[in-house]
C-alpha cells in the first residue's frame, strides 16, 4: 500500500471536516446578526407603538394647568418622560380619547365598551435642565429621581449582545447536524439534513430476525446465496484453488417471490454487517447527491469489510442509458458512480453486492456484465412443492385443524407467491376468529382462497329472478364445457352469489397435479372454449347476450393472441414471432414486431380461433342441454354447488347423498399418464423370465447365401431362435415340475 494513500486520506478528510466548521460559523454569524437587528428593530417598533411624542410647548401648557404630576429625566436620551395627572385626557390622531386613571389609561371602543391601554409621554427637552427644574418647581411637579445605573463594560456589552448568541448558535446547529446526519446518513457531519449521505439501513450479525428456515420454495436460489455466504466465511478453501470471490448477485422475479426477503436471510446467516437500502433512495433533487450517496456507501462498506450490500429496486437508478437522457442527467450521473464503485471493488476485502429487480429488461447492460454483477438469480413463481414448503413456514405459528391439507391449498394456489400465499394464511386465520373456531380447518383456508380471487360476497345484492337464471346458465355453461371436454381443470365449486370484485357468479377449476407453464395447443384450445361456455349458454339457452362476458372474452382472447404471436400455434403464421416481451415478471406484457398489414392479418388469425373455440363451446351447451337444466335448477335452490354435486346430478345420482362434495370431476381414462405412474403395470406381469444361456448365431460368409431362406429356422441345441418366439420352457409357466 502506498503509505501516501493514508496521508491524503487524513487530508481530504481534514480538509472535509475543516470545511464544515466554517460553514456552521459562518451560518452560526449570520444568524446572530440576523437575531440582533431583528430583537433592536421590535423593540423600537414596540417603544414606538405605546409612547407619544408631544410638544415642548404642549408640555408647559400642561404643567401650567396643574396636568402633570411628575416629570422624570432621561439620562440616554434628551427627552422628559411625563406622567400626567389623574383626569387628564388625550385625544390621539385617529379621534380616540385616552383617560389617564390611577392603574392607566383607558378609552372606549368602537362597541362603547370601556378598554384599557398602556401609554408613554414625553417629550424633547429644549430648555436645560435648571430652567426645566424651575418651571417644575415653581408649579409644584414632583420630579423623579433616577436609579442610578452604573457604565456598563464595552467588553461586556459586545460579549452579552454577539458572542453569546453566536455560540449558542453554534452549539445548536453542530447538535441539530449531528442528529440529523445520524438520522439520515450513516454518520460524520455532512451537509445540511445529511445530504450527500447514503441513507443505508445497517444490520450487525443477525439483527435483521430473517434466516434461511424462514424462506421456502426458493431452493436453487438458496444455494447460490448459500455459497456466497460460505465464501464470506471460509475465503481460504476458494482462493486456494484460483477462485475469485463474486462481486455482485442480481435477484430478479416478479413481485412478491420473497426477493427482499432473500436478502434478508443473507443477512440473518451471513454474520457480517449487511448494508439495506433502496434504488431510490439515491434520487435526490440536488444535482450530484445521488453519486455523493453511491460514494458515501461504499466508502462506509469498505470500512467494515468483509459485509453484504444490498440495493432494493436498482432500476431506479440502472435504468439504461440511452439518446432520451441529457449528458448532465441526474440519474445517469448516478449510474455512472456506482459502474466505477463497483469496478474499484477490492476482491480481496469481501464486500458482496446484493440487488433486486423486476425489470431486468431495463437495466444498463453495463450494470450486468460479469464483474458486476456475476450471478443473475431467478426468484420465480414457487412450484407444487414449493408452495406446499412455503404454506408450511406460512402456518408455523397457525393452529391448524386436523381436517387441513396444505396439499390441496397448494393445488389451488397455482401461480401464487410466497406474498399470496402468506395472505391467504392470514385471511383463513382472520376468518376462523370471526367464525368462533380456535382453529384453522381446511374450509377456512379455501374460502381465503377464493376471497383473495373473487373478494367477499355481497350481503346487500338482491338478483331478479331472470338475472339469477341468466348467471346460473352462465356459470354452469363455464362448468359444463369444462367437465365434458378433455385437457380441461376439474370443476370444483360454482356459485351465483355476487362478490364485492364485480363478478355475480363465478366457477372455479382446480388442477389436481402440478402442472408446469409448458401448454399444449389442445390445452390452450381447451382454455378458451371454457371461457367461451358463459356466453354461449347465454345464446343458446336464453338467446340473449350480456356484458357479464366481458372477462371471460378478454382472457380468451388473450390466450388466442399469445398462441398466434407468441406461441407459432397459427395455421398461417406457422412458428413465426411475431412479438416479444417487454415486462416478463410484472405485466408479461409484449410489443408488436411486425408490420401493421401483418398484424392484420394476426388479429383475423385469432379470430378464427375464438370462432373455433365458440362454436365448439355451443356444441357441446347444445348436446348437454337438459343436463345443464337439472344443474341449473339445483343450483337456483342451493345458489352455491361443488363440482362433485354436478356429476351427481348429471348422472341422476341424489346430489345430497355425495360423500365427498369436493371429490374430483376428472374423467378417469386408463392408460399411460406421466403424472399418475401407478396406473402402469409392473414388467413381470407381462415379461417371463428365463435362467436358460442364450448364445447368438453362428456368423455366415458374406458371400454364402443364407440355408433354407424364407423357411421358418429351428434353433440348435442348446441354442434359442429369434427374440420374438417364446422357448418351450415358458409356454406353460403354471405347470408343476414332474419327478
Amino acid at each position: 500500500m502506498n503509505p501516501n494513500d493514508n496521508k491524503n486520506r487524513k487530508n481530504g478528510k481534514g480538509g472535509g471536516s475543516w470545511r464544515g466548521v466554517v460553514s456552521l460559523v459562518g451560518w452560526a454569524l449570520v444568524l446572530t446578526i440576523v437575531v440582533s437587528y431583528a430583537s433592536s428593530v421590535l423593540g423600537s417598533t414596540g417603544r414606538q407603538a405605546s409612547s407619544v411624542n408631544i410638544e415642548y410647548s404642549q408640555f408647559v401648557e400642561m404643567v401650567e394647568d396643574g396636568q402633570v404630576e411628575g416629570v422624570k429625566f432621561d439620562d440616554s436620551e434628551p427627552i422628559l418622560l411625563i406622567t400626567p395627572a389623574e383626569g387628564f385626557a388625550y385625544t390621539a390622531e385617529n379621534g380616540t380619547v385616552y383617560t389617564r386613571t390611577k392603574d392607566g389609561y383607558t378609552y372606549e371602543d368602537a362597541m362603547g365598551q370601556e378598554q384599557t391601554a398602556h401609554l408613554e409621554l414625553f417629550t424633547v427637552q429644549i430648555q436645560s435642565n435648571d430652567a426645566v427644574i424651575d418651571l417644575l418647581t415653581s408649579n409644584g411637579v414632583e420630579i423623579f429621581d433616577q436609579d442610578y445605573q452604573p457604565p456598563v463594560n464595552p467588553v461586556l456589552a459586545l460579549l452579552v449582545s454577539y458572542v453569546l448568541p453566536f455560540v449558542l448558535i453554534f452549539l445548536m446547529f453542530s447538535l441539530v447536524m449531528r442528529w440529523m446526519a445520524k438520522k439520515g446518513g450513516m454518520g460524520g457531519m455532512g451537509g445540511i439534513g445529511g445530504v450527500g449521505k447514503a441513507n443505508a439501513k445497517v444490520y450487525m450479525e443477525k439483527s435483521t430476525g430473517v434466516t434461511f428456515r424462514d424462506v421456502a420454495g426458493q431452493d436453487e436460489a438458496k444455494e447460490s446465496l448459500t455459497e456466497i455466504i460460505d465464501f464470506l466465511h471460509n475465503p481460504g478453501k476458494y482462493t486456494e484453488i484460483g477462485a475469485k470471490l463474486p462481486k455482485g448477485a442480481l435477484l430478479v422475479g416478479p413481485p412478491g417471490t420473497g426477493k427482499t426477503l432473500l436478502a434478508k436471510a443473507v443477512a440473518g446467516e451471513a454474520n457480517v454487517p449487511f448494508f439495506s437500502i433502496s434504488g431510490s433512495d439515491f434520487v435526490e433533487m440536488f444535482v450530484g447527491m445521488g453519486a455523493a450517496r453511491v460514494r458515501d456507501l461504499f466508502k462506509e462498506a469498505s470500512k467494515m469489510a468483509p459485509c453484504i450490500v444490498f440495493i432494493d429496486e436498482i432500476d431506479t437508478i440502472g435504468k439504461s442509458r440511452d439518446n432520451r437522457m441529457g449528458g448532465n442527467d441526474e440519474r445517469e450521473q448516478t449510474l455512472n458512480q456506482l459502474l466505477a464503485e463497483m469496478d474499484g471493488f477490492d476482491p480481496t476485502k469481501g464486500i458482496i453486492l446484493l440487488a433486486a429487480t423486476n425489470r431486468p429488461e431495463v437495466l444498463d447492460q453495463a450494470l450486468l456484465r460479469p464483474g458486476r454483477f456475476d450471478r443473475r438469480i431467478t426468484i420465480d413463481r414457487p412450484n407444487l412443492a414449493g408452495r406446499i414448503a412455503t404454506l408450511e413456514v406460512h402456518t408455523r405459528n397457525i393452529k391448524l385443524a386436523e381436517d387441513v391439507d396444505l396439499k390441496k391449498v397448494a393445488l389451488a394456489t397455482a401461480g401464487c407467491v410466497g406474498a399470496d400465499l402468506a395472505n391467504l394464511v392470514n385471511e383463513a386465520a382472520l376468518r376462523a376468529v370471526r367464525k368462533g373456531r380456535r382453529l384453522v380447518t381446511q374450509e377456512d383456508l379455501l374460502a381465503a382462497f377464493e376471497l383473495v380471487i373473487a373478494g367477499t360476497e355481497k350481503k346487500g345484492s338482491v338478483l331478479t329472478e331472470f338475472e339469477k337464471k341468466l348467471v346460473a346458465y352462465h356459470e354452469v355453461g363455464h362448468a359444463m364445457v369444462a367437465y365434458k371436454q378433455k385437457n380441461t381443470e376439474p370443476v370444483q365449486k360454482i356459485t351465483i352469489v355476487p362478490h364485492t370484485q364485480g363478478s355475480l357468479g363465478y366457477t372455479l377449476l382446480m388442477p389436481e397435479e402440478d402442472k408446469t407453464e409448458l401448454r399444449t395447443r389442445d390445452e390452450l384450445m381447451a382454455k378458451i372454449a371454457v371461457s367461451m361456455g358463459g356466453r354461449a349458454a347465454e345464446e343458446v339457452v336464453m338467446n340473449t347476450m350480456t356484458n357479464g362476458a366481458s372477462q371471460d372474452i378478454q382472457d380468451a382472447t388473450n390466450v388466442a393472441r399469445n398462441m398466434v404471436a407468441m406461441f407459432g400455434m397459427s395455421d398461417e403464421f406457422g412458428m413465426m414471432a411475431l412479438a416479444s416481451r417487454r415486462s416478463q415478471y410484472l405485466d408479461g406484457g409484449y410489443g408488436m414486431d411486425c408490420a401493421q398489414d401483418t398484424a392484420a392479418r394476426m388479429d383475423q388469425a385469432v379470430k378464427e380461433i375464438l370462432d373455433q373455440c365458440y362454436k365448439q363451446a355451443v356444441e357441446v351447451i347444445r348436446e348437454n342441454r337438459e343436463d345443464m337444466d337439472k344443474v341449473v335448477a339445483y343450483l337456483l335452490e342451493k345458489e352455491t354447488i361443488t363440482g362433485a354435486e354436478m356429476v351427481a346430478i348429471i348422472e341422476g345420482r341424489d346430489p345430497e347423498l355425495v360423500e365427498n362434495p369436493y371429490a374430483s370431476t376428472r374423467h378417469v381414462e386408463q392408460g399411460f399418464r406421466p403424472s399418475a405412474p401407478e396406473t402402469i403395470e409392473a414388467p413381470a406381469k407381462k415379461v417371463h423370465m428365463i435362467s436358460r444361456k442364450i448364445e447368438a448365431p453362428e456368423e455366415l460368409p458374406a458371400d454364402e447365401p443364407p440355408q433354407n431362406a424364407g423357411a421358418e429356422q429351428v434353433p440348435p441345441e442348446g441354442g434359442a431362435g429369434p427374440a420374438s418366439e417364446t422357448p418351450p420352457e415358458a409356454e406353460k409357466p403354471d405347470t408343476p415340475p414332474q419327478n
